[in-house]
């Protein structure tokens, strides 16, 4: 399960800095529905829960999924705002989609 400790040390942020844990918590959920919406998949962190044990689409959090959450939320620590005016732009870097595609479901 990905902490707000894990977050602040993939973006390089002492632990004693907890001015950001709230927002750090409130990505680490985002994140997460992110997953879950790209992949279009219930993501569960363990593989002895009663409802993975029955959700023939269930995703279990693993490295690959943490490595997609910690580079979105680096990314949304770095660019809070929604568009970045007066600089070059780019798209969103290909990690992320390169991460989760395997686990995403196709079709309707």
């Amino acid at each position: 399960m990905l902490t707000i400790d894990k977050a602040k040390h993939h973006c390089n942020i002492e632990q004693e800095f907890t001015e950001d844990d709230d927002w750090f918590d409130v990505r680490i959920k985002a994140a997460v529905r992110y997953v879950e919406n790209y992949t279009r998949r219930k993501m569960y962190y363990e593989e002895a829960e009663p409802a993975y044990l029955l959700d023939p689409d269930a995703l279990l959090y693993g490295e690959d999924i943490e490595t997609a959450m910690l580079l979105l939320i680096a990314h949304w620590y770095e660019n809070r705002e929604a568009v970045n005016v007066g600089n070059i732009t780019s798209t969103f870097d290909f990690a992320v989609e390169a991460l989760l595609q395997p686990y995403r479901i196709y079709g309707l």
